[in-house]
């Protein structure tokens, strides 16, 4: 009887530390998530910054996307580094690199999208 107990002790303990590791990593993935969004924001905050300043008035296409492939590198760094970190917490099993390709294709993203509404919405050239 001892030995039952002490067997449906040990299979408590497993359970409760399975399930621990499980709720755990979900709290990781909800952080990363969390994180990611926040560095989203927050570069696109930055571009929308950048895309309003008068001193743009009057930039082509090509020279606005310059100016906007360069402006603000923290935001853009934290904003790579935190989807990187959500991508390899939801997807461990898949190549780092592609990781890495698709948090650069986000921030490319980003910049085309301001970089296209700049070019919508500006006064026509004389």
């Amino acid at each position: 009887m001892r030995m039952l107990m002490v067997g449906a002790a040990l299979m408590m303990m497993t359970t409760a530390a399975m399930t621990s590791a499980v709720r755990a990593d979900d709290d990781d993935g909800e952080n990363a998530q969390k994180l990611a969004m926040q560095g989203r924001d927050d570069y696109w905050h930055c571009l929308a910054r950048e895309y309003s300043r008068d001193s743009n008035q009057g930039l082509s296409e090509q020279d606005f996307g310059r100016s906007v492939a360069g402006a603000c590198p923290s935001e853009r760094q934290y904003y790579r580094v935190a989807l990187l970190d959500y991508l390899t917490t939801q997807y461990p099993n898949i190549d780092a690199g592609a990781h890495l390709a698709t948090a650069n294709r986000a921030v490319e993203s980003a910049q085309k999208d301001i970089v296209t509404a700049f070019v919508k919405h500006r006064p026509p050239q004389k």
